[in-house]
């Protein structure tokens, strides 16, 4: 039942977190942007509420089945090290034992996730050039309302939704396209999950009330909140990297890898650079977690009821 309850937890986090997520791409790969309200401004000024949601059909559709296989791989590597070690899938993890399988879980979730955040940043920094070329100096010689006068003026978006991107991306860049930035996802993922899943069972250890083995709601609000803003500042170094190397693809390429991207990152805009986001990964990450685990903890507590 992991496996589902996973999926739930990942369908309700996704539709919580993703305008932040949005801001965040593009306060990462986009200089112009000073902070975060001047980033909401624009993107309000220039797009609407839609801004914020573009690529959200994508993640929407795959977060069940990302989230299932993070969950279930974590429950299932942890039961089979339990097994191996204590000879029993039930026994008592060391926090080296939930480590290594939160770990694992992070590994195996990158081969789906690869393709689909390559969608996700491309469309949510996607800028909409037609919009920006419809204004026309003042001081032209009438007094006509501005407008279009013909279609390569105003160009459409690159990309006309998710599954037009995969495909695009797919036509231009091959399969590689489709796993850029995998290397740095590997990193982020692989770390900050190992620590996501450490800290949310630490705190659930230490929130559970005298002579119970889980903590109430309140608990798994708060542990599960806190594990992700610490799975975030783990993650964000990564996740620069990981966004840069995905955005790239469009326009002429400027970074040659992983190494070439951080280096040149970090010499241009500082090492401030790697940390872009942050902030806002911690807001988002706290209520966005805080949802995947009460969604996750009650589908696990009803179908173990249902089951006994």
């Amino acid at each position: 039942m992991d496996f589902v309850a996973g999926a739930i937890g990942g369908v309700c986090g996704v539709a919580v977190g993703y305008p932040l997520d949005t801001v965040k791409v593009r306060i990462q790969t986009e200089p112009k942007y000073t902070g975060i309200w001047h980033c909401v401004r624009d993107t309000y000024h220039r797009e609407r509420v839609w801004g914020f949601y573009r690529g959200l059909s994508l993640p929407v559709c795959t977060a069940s089945l990302v989230s299932s296989v993070s969950f279930g791989t974590y429950s299932h590597c942890l039961a089979h090290i339990c097994l191996f070690r204590y000879g029993s899938p039930d026994a008592k993890p060391a926090k080296a034992d939930i480590t290594l399988s939160g770990y694992a879980s992070g590994l195996v979730r990158v081969f789906l996730t690869s393709p689909t955040e390559v969608a996700k940043v491309r469309l949510q920094t996607q800028t909409q050039a037609q919009k920006q070329q419809r204004r026309i100096s003042a001081s032209g010689p009438s007094a006509v309302p501005p407008v279009c006068p013909a279609p390569p003026a105003c160009p459409e978006p690159k990309y006309r939704g998710p599954l037009h991107c995969l495909a695009t991306v797919a036509r231009e860049e091959g399969l590689r396209g489709l796993y850029k930035g995998s290397s740095a996802l590997l990193l982020r993922d692989g770390h900050s999950f190992a620590t996501y899943f450490l800290s949310y069972a630490i705190l659930c250890e230490r929130l559970s009330p005298a002579g119970h083995s889980q903590p109430d709601v309140l608990g798994v609000l708060v542990a599960g909140g806190c594990a992700g803003v610490l799975g975030w500042a783990v993650a964000t170094p990564m996740d620069v990297i990981k966004s840069r190397l995905q955005a790239d693809g469009q326009g002429q390429r400027r970074y040659r890898g992983l190494l070439h991207c951080m280096v040149t990152s970090v010499w241009e805009e500082g090492p401030r650079v790697l940390f872009k986001g942050l902030v806002l990964n911690c807001c988002r990450a706290f209520p966005v977690n805080m949802v995947v685990f009460v969604a996750y903890e009650a589908v696990l507590r009803l179908t173990q009821g249902l089951l006994t």
